[in-house]
């Protein structure tokens, strides 16, 4: 079995059992503050790794490719997407529902979810495609009532035959 056959939903509450513990001891040592922001940093660069590997599995880093190769996060209905828009440049979609965040609570690590999920998406995006431009304003995670997904790509002609 590969990897990248196991549901995403699944990786994270593995991820998490183990991670949280070692956050929580690197805590006591090194205080709440430095722990989290180096597993964050841990995190971030495993997303851009794992955007890197996705476009390689996908056969390319379009918006179409990636709205083919997010199923691993949806599957078992672990999100539910309401797209607004897609074409060449754009992207923009809501998360409606999101299993993460309830899993998270369910383990009693809600303030730590961001950490585990939500803050690896941009550098998942960047990863995918260096040129995609990520901005979200809000999460289930934190409390809102969906996740606002806005996706650009600036296809800037100026910057061609630039030295």
């Amino acid at each position: 079995m590969d990897i990248n056959d196991v549901p995403v939903l699944a990786r994270r509450e593995i991820e998490a059992r183990i991670a949280a513990p070692l956050i929580e001891a690197y805590a006591e040592e090194l205080g709440r503050e430095k722990a989290v922001e180096i597993a964050s940093a841990v995190i971030r660069r495993l997303a851009e790794e794992n955007g890197a590997q996705l476009a390689a599995r996908c056969g390319g880093n379009s918006f179409d490719h990636l709205a083919g190769g997010m199923g691993q996060w949806s599957a078992g209905g672990a999100i539910e997407r309401d797209v607004i828009q897609r074409t060449d440049t754009r992207y923009e979609y809501n998360i409606v529902k999101c299993k993460y965040a309830d899993m998270y609570k369910e383990l009693g690590l809600a303030d730590m979810g961001f950490v585990f999920s939500c803050g690896r998406d941009g550098q998942l995006f960047g990863g995918f495609n260096p040129d995609i431009k990520f901005e979200r304003t809000q999460t289930i995670m934190e409390g809102a009532d969906y996740c606002d997904f806005r996706l650009s790509l600036d296809n800037d002609e100026s910057d061609e035959g630039a030295s």
